[in-house]
């Protein structure tokens, strides 16, 4: 226990030396499982995912269509409202960016945000411009295995933070909707659930933008 203390603490002095931890947050080793509302059942036989709103033309995938789509892998630090920090998390799946810049999804020029449509009827908002950035992805894997259910199986957006903060514009982890069934491009924003219920809608961790009030 002690040595494993000592350990968390010791990484924890690297990552601040680095300019890697931002302010208010600290190191966890763990992965903390935090969600509103229960843990949805997927079936795969009936699962799709819809690109729909301002885009040329609306995709429907289902999950083996989704699995033929061009994978990216990425290594990414993530950073959680509730204050820890994880590091060097590995995630497999489609990056956004590749889809667009590969004229598989095109946007319309009046397109400006994109809301999460997840399931059981959360959303999450975020500008279009966050989520074509290389530390965005619509991620199925983690750590080399598929995504566990309380983590958003069978996908779900994780935006995170490179090691050397190459891309400095990111955002808490819960701007990264689990259970992620359709992204809707829209030319003006629209609240999401946390962001009706007091969080703050841009979620800078390096700015702690953690609430839009205090509690």
């Amino acid at each position: 226990m002690f040595k494993r203390i000592t350990d968390r603490r010791k990484q924890e002095e690297e990552v601040r030396a680095g300019n890697r931890l931002p302010p208010g947050q600290s190191l966890t080793q763990k992965f903390p499982v935090l969600h509103y509302g229960t843990v949805p059942r997927a079936n795969l036989a009936t699962w799709d995912f819809r690109v729909f709103g301002l885009v040329e033309e609306e995709k429907v995938w289902n999950w083996e269509a989704f699995n033929q789509l061009p994978r990216t892998q990425i290594t990414m630090d993530i950073h959680c409202v509730t204050r820890w920090s994880k590091f060097d998390t590995t995630w497999e799946g489609v990056s956004l960016k590749t889809l667009v810049a590969e004229g598989i999804v095109v946007p319309k020029p009046e397109a400006r945000f994109v809301i999460q449509h997840c399931e059981q009827g959360y959303t999450t908002n975020t500008p279009l411009d966050m989520l074509l950035m290389d530390n965005v992805l619509l991620a199925t894997h983690f750590d080399g295995q598929p995504l566990e259910p309380d983590h958003g199986y069978p996908l779900r957006v994780v935006i995170g933070s490179f090691a050397d903060r190459s891309e400095d514009r990111t955002a808490y982890f819960w701007k990264g909707g689990k259970w992620l069934r359709a992204l809707e491009f829209r030319a003006t924003d629209q609240l999401g659930f946390w962001e009706r219920n007091g969080y703050h809608n841009d979620a800078d961790p390096w700015k702690e933008q953690r609430f839009s009030y205090r509690w």
